[in-house]
């Protein structure tokens, strides 16, 4: 009779221990179960984007659309490359790990199409803007419209040779019959930036930049924007993935949100007109 007790309660013994054994080893999976899926979710919202963007939309970019979108997208980085369009599109052609590419005008944008870095149709035309004749605030000069730009003694234009707003800047004096004149005693900056710098200091007398460029600075005052019918086509700012990271998934969640309401407030308040 004691042996058949000792073993019953060796058995239990066993029991016991083997229970407690199992509910550590589903704790664990479950722990480890949770964790997996968790560094999932992780992973998910995770990601770095490179958009290569004219150097008209970096203000607002850096101020406004960047930081509501990394506030809500925690894990996700989106960085900023900014110059001409010109001089982004030879630098994608000779390989810039860019996720998108944000172009002033839709020239550049059509070369990168024709050489297949970019899907004609994920283009799409996002914002419209104006060129415009700008001088320093504190000019004494009685300006009036682009012709006085014949008696200016230094004109800042974008390079046309890779500048979008030099190129709309050239054909719109050639329309006005005053290019010649201008480009004897014009300055031709890398990107409509410097431009804009280079009239704000007071180096340069007059210049033509964006007109939301020069609603960014108070050092500038705007004189006359460029008749629109003096361009063959309106000045559009296309934007597209790039067809190499096209399957990255935050850059498609950034280029979703540049087309959101929240990113139409924040172009409008820049002063740019978005084409919906």
């Amino acid at each position: 009779m004691k042996g058949i007790k000792k073993f019953s309660l060796i058995s239990l013994i066993v029991l016991t221990l083997g229970g407690l054994g199992a509910c550590s080893s589903n704790n664990e999976a479950n722990k480890d179960s949770s964790e997996t899926a968790s560094s999932s979710s992780s992973q998910a919202e995770s990601g770095h984007v490179l958009i290569a963007a004219a150097a008209s939309l970096e203000n607002v970019m850096e101020k406004e659309l960047i930081p509501a979108f990394e506030k809500e997208h925690s894990g996700v980085t989106i960085e900023g490359n900014y110059d001409s369009s010109g001089k982004l599109q030879t630098q994608i052609e000779k390989g810039l790990e860019a996720d998108i590419f944000f172009s002033a005008a839709t020239k550049q944008m059509d070369a990168l199409v024709s050489q297949k870095l970019v899907a004609k149709d994920e283009v799409v035309p996002l914002l419209e803007n104006q060129l415009v004749l700008i001088v320093p605030k504190n000019s004494d000069k009685d300006w009036k419209d682009f012709n006085d730009l014949k008696k200016a003694e230094m004109v800042a234009i974008g390079d046309p040779a890779s500048v979008p707003a030099g190129q709309y800047a050239e054909k719109g004096l050639k329309a006005l019959g005053i290019w010649d004149e201008v480009k004897e005693h014009a300055s031709f900056g890398t990107n409509v930036t410097e431009v804009l710098n280079w009239v704000a200091k007071g180096s340069s007398e007059a210049g033509l930049v964006y007109a939301t460029d020069a609603a960014s600075s108070d050092e500038v005052k705007i004189i006359a924007t460029l008749p629109e019918d003096t361009l063959d086509d309106p000045i559009i700012y296309p934007v597209a993935p790039l067809e190499k990271t096209k399957d990255n998934k935050a850059a498609a969640d950034f280029l979703d949100f540049l087309q959101s309401d929240t990113a139409a407030k924040a172009f409008k308040e820049a002063g740019f007109t978005v084409n919906k």
